[in-house]
This record gives C-alpha cells, structure tokens and sequence, in this order.
C-alpha cells in the first residue's frame, strides 16, 4: 500500500497515465497535483516532510541544540501525544495556541507540543494543567482553514520536562531536553528484535511476505535504533492517551520497549458492535 513517502513514484505513474491518454503533464505538474491530493499546500512541504521522516544515524543522534532554560512556545494537546520523530497535523483554534504558533514560525520554528491533563479544559494556564514531559517539534507547515483554524504540521524532536511557564500573550515553558538512557545497550539492541516481532503479531503483519523494503513504508525503522524504533511504535497502538504519556516519559530506552511488549502482549482492543 503507498502512502505520501510514495509520493515520487505516485507522480510518476499519474504523469504516464495522463501521457497514454494524450495529456501532457511536466514533471513539476505531475509532483504538484500528488501533493494536494494527499492533502499537502505544495510539492516542498510535502518534500520536507518526507524528508523529516527518513532517519539517518546523523539524524537520530543529533542534538537539538535547545539549551536548558530556553523558553519554547507551548501547543497544548487535548487528546494527542506526539513523540520523537513522528509526524502529525494539528488544528489549533485557541488564540493563545495561534499566537505561539505565529512566535514559533517568525523565530526558530520550534515549539513544544504537551498533552494536557484535562482535555476539557479550554485555558490551561499552569503546570499543573500539563504533563510534566513533552516533544520539542519543528513547525513544518501550517495553512488557514476556511473556519479560521490553523492546520499546523509538526514533526517531534526531543523529550523535554518543563520548569516553568510564561504568559506573554501565549504560552511558553523553560524546558530541560533530556537524553535517552540505555540506547545504544545489547540489551536494548535485542529488545528492538522482540519489539518488531511483537508489532507483526499485534498489526497481523507478516514482513517475511512482503517485497524488499516495503518494510519501511510501514515507517518502522532498523534495530540499529532502539530509541528511535520504540518512539515509532508508540503512537501506532490503540492504547489511552496516559499510556502514550508514560512511554514518553520513560527516557530509558530498555525500560521503554519492554513496556512496549508488555502492552502488544495484550493485543488490540476489541471493537464493540
């Protein structure tokens, strides 16, 4: 099945399609058109995007170069938890959220995604109001819905705590980005086996049948990255906003993908008629 990380191969075909039946499409054109069909403004957003989403071992180990005590603009999450690397979209529709946002694309394009611990509340204003752990993320694109609402495209960087909040207009935390533990272990190295052979039985997934590299289009990574490979993982599972949260917060790379196995251990949750 192909989805955006496709999107070359999509324009492609769709470009000799339309040239069978004697429309003439460029390259550019071709590429342009997959974009918005799969819900992108342009071919570079959706280039970047892609591009965000392929690890390399510079990527996967490379800091964030967010000092501790920098003040980072806060997205508040009322039913999301975004990790490390992972792509979302966003619709924000709190001014407060709205103006850190517009902060955030004038300066470093860095703002800190945190779920909230009550989703109802419409104004969290303390520390208290969000999980002690969040995602410092780079604001990818973001596009005005007809509504007024912002479609904001994140992609997660780091895990940070937050010390401190500041109002000024909109929301921003003095974070303290922390590191993994135990990442680059054999303990850790052996669990991502067991954790990709968990995910087969948990997804009904079968890599063995599948072509060379369709794999990847499942967007699961190489074992050579425990950390990397557990932060993919967690969102794909059908598991509640607190169990997402307590994966995020555990920075030890071996505590967390035994975590993992134990919640596909369970299997997913039955649907109900």
């Amino acid at each position: 099945m192909r989805d955006f990380r496709d999107a070359k191969a999509m324009a492609k075909t769709l470009r000799e399609a339309l040239h069978a039946n004697s429309v003439v499409f460029t390259n550019s054109q071709s590429q342009e058109l997959v974009a918005r069909i799969l819900g992108f403004r342009d071919w570079n957003v959706l280039a970047a995007t892609i591009q965000a989403t392929q690890p390399t071992a510079k990527s996967v180990s490379a800091e964030t170069s967010i000092p501790a005590g920098a003040e980072i603009p806060i997205v508040p999450m009322r039913d999301l938890v975004l990790f490390p690397h992972m792509i979302s979209r966003i619709f924000v529709a709190r001014e407060k959220t709205r103006q850190a946002v517009e902060r955030a694309i004038v300066s470093d394009q860095r703002v800190l995604v945190v779920a909230q611990r009550n989703g109802g509340d419409d104004h969290p204003s303390t520390l208290e109001a969000f999980h002690p752990v969040g995602v410092i993320a780079n604001v990818i694109d973001r596009q005005t819905q007809v509504d007024g609402a912002l479609k904001v495209t994140v992609c997660g960087l780091q895990r940070t705590g937050m010390v401190r909040l500041t109002d000024d207009g909109f929301l921003a935390a003095e974070v303290t980005p922390f590191d993994d533990e135990r990442g680059k272990s054999t303990e850790a190295a052996a669990l991502s086996s067991a954790v990709l052979d968990a995910y087969q039985i948990y997804a009904e997934i079968d890599f063995s049948a599948l072509p060379p590299g369709s794999k990847a289009r499942f967007g699961l990574p190489s074992i050579g990255y425990p950390s990397l490979l557990a932060d993919t993982v967690a969102p794909l599972l059908s598991t509640s906003i607190e169990q997402k949260q307590q994966l995020l917060e555990t920075n030890d790379v071996v505590a967390r993908l035994q975590r993992l196995i134990e919640l596909m251990s369970n299997g997913r949750p039955k649907a109900v008629a």
